[in-house]
């Protein structure tokens, strides 16, 4: 575990190497709990990520050693990972396969940001490429064969970020780079190991497989809970269902009306039986993660080749050099533990600062 200080009011918790992996998730669900259940004064956010929790505090209430404290007590009380199970809700969503919103994306890309990506014209074809697959059809029967178990709420633009739980589901990809300036609400893309809802309209990278129904309403109708303006939840599994263009367009003024409510079934997710899984599929998703990586390998030399890497380094601005700096005598230099601007400055060379007092003001 590792404990880092997030500004002045947050403590941000991280378990494990920077990398995909459910346990490490659900023990950061284990602690969100606990600390939840705990009921500090002080605390007033919570923000699960995928192997991190950014814990939000009113630093004049709850100061941030006083929660560290109390944090790694809590810790201490989780039990053992592999004996975690979560709520997990089965929810259909339907899919618009390739929609034209994501094909009108990607034309306003061509045409106003890079003509000559490697992953234009056509996102999917690109996945099928860079994962080894043999055609088309077999992206389309990869993703709505797998399960997809969300990860997290609110990112990527109010939307969720989702994994495949078979890693033979496991599709990967680079993003646009650089990102795209628009992107339709609701579509659906790979980026990473990731499969991504973005809940609204904006920019992004992901590569795109369709469109599905909203994943954030305001209204709060029919699928949306009341005070919460999105459907899904921690742990949910995903599972789509292909509709039509025209299909889709219907489905989503119904679920903004509250008359299309998705088909959900009440579940639970245990680690202890997923690792079971794992162990005995070991073979085919070793042999799938093989030739994945050899189509990945394949297209990143045929980018070198094609001078794809040289053309990001041309790119690059250059980074000015670190200023010197000279401590005053009698001075002495404070390194900051974070990186911020300071906006305002609120004391002058001779000024006498007493302990507390206010030196400037900062953000993040």
């Amino acid at each position: 575990m590792t404990y880092r200080r997030s500004g002045d009011d947050n403590l941000l918790v991280e378990f494990g190497p920077m990398q995909l992996d459910l346990a490490l998730r659900m023990r950061i669900h284990a602690l969100r709990d606990a600390v939840t259940a705990a009921d500090l004064d002080g605390v007033t956010d919570l923000t699960p990520s995928i192997r991190s929790l950014p814990i939000q505090t009113d630093p004049h209430v709850l100061a941030q050693h006083q929660l560290l404290v109390k944090v790694r007590e809590i810790t201490t009380t989780l039990p053992p990972t592999d004996a975690l199970v979560v709520p997990s809700r089965r929810v259909r969503l339907p899919l618009s396969w390739d929609d034209p919103a994501t094909r009108e994306a990607i034309a306003r890309y061509l045409a106003g940001v890079r003509d000559d990506a490697p992953w234009c014209p056509w996102n999917i074809e690109f996945i099928r490429r860079i994962n080894g697959l043999e055609s088309v059809n077999d992206v389309y029967r990869t993703v709505f064969d797998a399960e997809y178990l969300v990860l997290g709420l609110g990112d990527v633009c109010l939307g969720a970020p989702v994994a495949a739980l078979d890693p033979r589901h496991c599709l990967l990809t680079t993003k646009y780079n650089p990102a795209r300036t628009w992107t339709a609400e609701n579509s659906v893309g790979i980026g990473g190991a990731y499969l991504c809802i973005y809940g609204m309209e904006g920019p992004g990278g992901h590569q795109f497989v369709g469109r599905t129904t909203q994943v954030w309403s305001p209204w709060q109708r029919g699928a949306f809970e009341p005070g919460a303006p999105w459907p899904l939840r921690f742990f949910d599994r995903i599972k789509w269902y292909p509709v039509s263009a025209d299909e889709l367009l219907g489905l989503r003024a119904d679920i903004t009306s509250g008359r299309f409510v998705p088909r959900i079934e009440e579940g639970t997710f245990s680690l202890a039986e997923y690792e079971r899984f794992l162990a005995e599929h070991a073979e085919s998703v070793a042999e799938f993660r093989t030739r994945q990586q050899a189509a990945f390998a394949a297209e990143r030399d045929a980018w070198e080749a094609a001078g794809e890497f040289a053309r990001a380094e041309a790119a690059t601005a250059p980074v000015a050099a670190p200023d010197e700096v000279t401590v005053p005598e009698g001075g002495r230099l404070v390194e900051a533990e974070f990186a911020a601007s300071v906006w305002q400055v609120n004391v002058a060379p001779g000024d006498e600062v007493s302990a507390g007092g206010r030196c400037s003001r900062w953000r993040r």
